[in-house]
């Protein structure tokens, strides 16, 4: 009698965990969403892939 209350136990705690996290990430998303965005760049402004003398050595090594 005793294992199955410790496994209801586990399950409710669990399920308390699980829907804490679901309600923490819930708020974090909805307090995102609702804030404007302050940052006048566009996202396709951004520096984005650099090719660099690493870059370059690494494809001059891959060649076969």
């Amino acid at each position: 009698m005793s294992q199955k209350k410790t496994i209801l136990s586990r399950r409710n705690f669990l399920l308390t965990v699980g829907a804490g996290g679901a309600a923490t990430a819930a708020a974090l998303v909805g307090r995102n969403s609702s804030v404007p965005s302050t940052d006048s760049k566009d996202k396709r402004a951004t520096s984005g892939y650099k090719v660099s003398e690493h870059i370059n050595n690494y494809y001059r090594t891959t060649k076969v």
